[in-house]
């Protein structure tokens, strides 16, 4: 295949990925798959084949970046959410809430916390903001239209307010939701984050990445909250000394900003 390392620079230099911070033995190994899958014999040939075709680019991007998304994950921990985290939030920061689901995939992650948010406010008070570095899975998310297995834990008045079938085995999500959460692309490595939020919703994400990538983020993670702000975490991602970067744990899985 050739050199790993030279290859690294070079994705970094035409996607702003950097590869280094993803855990090596596991992302060589899809990475390899993938130009083998091509008919490619070395990194440098692919690296040519990235440069002069987009649609190669950005389903290498979508590839490198790991889409496992349904409504509802873990559902006990949204169940947390939506009957002590919301309003302690409410009570706190009152009901406009800026809240950024990261790396929300194809849009599962927001637009389940637009429809629990619906219960307390007006519908035309949410704003989330959420973002992806995957292009592809933010047009999919922007459409919103899901297979019935992704839906399989949504609590089914979700489903019967805002959903729609279509043919046998599909969903679309209602504009009202729709309209309530404004995706961007946004790489969480490299790229600015968000200001004086009160909620941050990142799951099941920075399980991918190095231990050094990982402190870092949960280090802009805390910068990016207001002083009481939570950040809610995946089932595997608890943060390791949390007092060290400015958190304390709150409940499972939520940690609030001192």
């Amino acid at each position: 295949m050739g050199d790993y390392e030279i290859f690294k620079q070079k994705v970094f230099q035409l996607t702003g990925i950097d590869l280094s911070s993803y855990k090596e033995r596991q992302m060589k190994r899809r990475i390899d798959s993938l130009i083998t899958k091509s008919k490619i014999s070395s990194y440098d040939e692919y690296v040519q084949v990235l440069r002069k075709d987009k649609d190669k680019l950005e389903e290498f991007v979508a590839y490198l970046t790991i889409n496992v998304s349904e409504f509802y994950r873990n559902p006990e921990q949204w169940k947390m959410l939506e009957s002590e985290m919301l309003p302690y939030l409410f009570e706190r920061f009152g009901q406009n809430l800026r809240i950024w689901s990261a790396a929300c995939s194809t849009g599962d992650e927001p637009y389940t916390l637009v429809m629990m948010l619906a219960k307390f406010i007006p519908m035309e008070k949410i704003h989330v903001v959420a973002t992806d570095i995957d292009k592809q899975v933010l047009e999919k998310a922007r459409i919103g239209i899901y297979d019935e297995k992704s839906l399989k834990g949504l609590p089914k008045e979700f489903i019967t307010k805002y959903f729609t079938k279509i043919g046998t085995r599909s969903y679309q999500i209602s504009d009202t939701v729709k309209r309530r959460v404004e995706f961007k692309q946004h790489n969480l490595l490299k790229d600015p984050y968000p200001r004086n939020c009160d909620l941050i919703v990142c799951r099941n994400v920075v399980i991918y990445f190095t231990e050094e990538a990982k402190k870092e983020i949960d280090k802009k993670f805390h910068d990016s909250l207001k002083n009481d702000g939570l950040l809610f975490v995946g089932s595997t991602e608890q943060i390791i000394a949390p007092g060290d970067i400015g958190f304390t744990g709150f409940k499972s899985f939520f940690y609030k900003k001192i």
